[in-house]
C-alpha cells in the first residue's frame, strides 16, 4: 500500500510538471508568433518615429538655447536703457539746478525769512552808520544761508542770481541796480530746521549782527515762493 501511494504522488507531480512545461512552451510560441508577425515596414516605421522624436528634441534644445541668448540680450539692453534713462534724468536735474542757480525758474518750498532792521535812533551815537544795516550785514546772512544749503535766496522779493551784486548807498542798499530801504527781508528756500540752526549758532551770524546793533528777526516758513528774475542775465 505504501509503494502504491508513492507511485500515485509521483504520478501527480509529473502530471503537474508536464502541464506547466506545456503551458510555458505554448506561451513562448505565442510571443514568438507576435514578434514574428511584425513586418519589416512596421519596424522601419517605429524606427522613423523614434528618429523624428529625437530630431524634434534636438531642435527644441537648440531653440531653448537661442531663447536664452535672446533673453540675455534683452536683459543687457534693459540695463543699458536704464543707465541712459538715469543719465538723462541726471542731465535734466542738473539743467533744473542751473536754471534755478541763474534765477530763471520759479522755486517753491519750505524755508526761512530773515529780517534785518536798523536800530532805533540813538541821539548819543555820533555816527549814524553804527545803527543802520549795511551790505556786509546782508552778505553775512546770505552767505550763511547758502552754506547751510539754501537753494534760492531773494532780498525784498528780488531774486538773487549767479552774478548779483549788492552795494550800500547811504541808508539804502542797491541790489543789481535797484535800491531798497531798510528793513531788508531775506527769504531763502531750504530745510527750515537746518537754516535756522545755522543762523542761531552761538557766536554766529545772528550774535554778530545783534552785537552791531542790528535788529535780527527770523521766521520758519512752510511754503516760500520765489519768482524768476526778469531781464538780461
Amino acid at each position: 500500500m505504501k509503494v502504491r501511494g508513492k507511485h500515485v504522488v509521483l504520478s501527480l507531480v509529473c502530471l503537474v510538471l508536464g502541464f506547466i512545461l506545456a503551458f510555458s512552451f505554448s506561451l513562448a510560441n505565442t510571443e514568438q508568433k507576435e514578434l514574428g508577425s511584425r513586418t519589416n515596414g512596421q519596424w522601419k516605421q517605429e524606427e522613423t518615429l523614434r528618429d523624428q522624436i529625437l530630431e524634434y528634441q534636438q531642435k527644441n534644445n537648440r531653440l531653448q538655447e537661442k531663447l536664452y541668448e535672446k533673453q540675455e540680450k534683452v536683459g543687457n539692453m534693459e540695463k543699458e536703457f536704464s543707465k541712459e534713462k538715469q543719465i538723462y534724468f541726471n542731465l535734466a536735474e542738473d539743467a533744473e539746478k542751473y536754471r534755478m542757480y541763474l534765477g530763471k525758474t520759479k522755486v517753491k518750498g519750505p524755508g526761512v525769512t530773515v529780517t534785518l532792521s536798523d536800530a532805533k535812533y540813538d541821539p548819543e551815537e555820533e555816527n549814524a552808520n553804527n545803527y543802520i544795516v549795511h551790505e556786509h550785514h546782508v552778505f553775512k546772512v546770505i552767505n550763511e544761508l547758502y552754506i547751510a544749503g539754501a537753494s534760492a535766496v531773494a532780498i525784498n522779493g528780488q531774486r538773487l542770481k549767479h552774478d548779483s551784486y549788492i552795494l550800500c548807498n547811504g541808508p539804502v542798499i542797491q541790489i543789481d541796480g535797484i535800491e531798497y530801504p531798510a528793513p531788508f527781508k531775506i527769504t531763502a528756500i531750504g530745510d527750515p530746521e537746518v537754516l535756522s540752526s545755522a543762523m542761531n549758532i552761538t557766536g554766529g551770524v545772528k550774535d554778530q549782527l545783534v552785537n552791531e546793533n542790528i535788529i535780527f528777526e527770523m521766521k520758519k516758513e512752510n511754503s516760500v515762493i520765489l519768482e524768476p528774475t526778469i531781464g538780461e542775465s
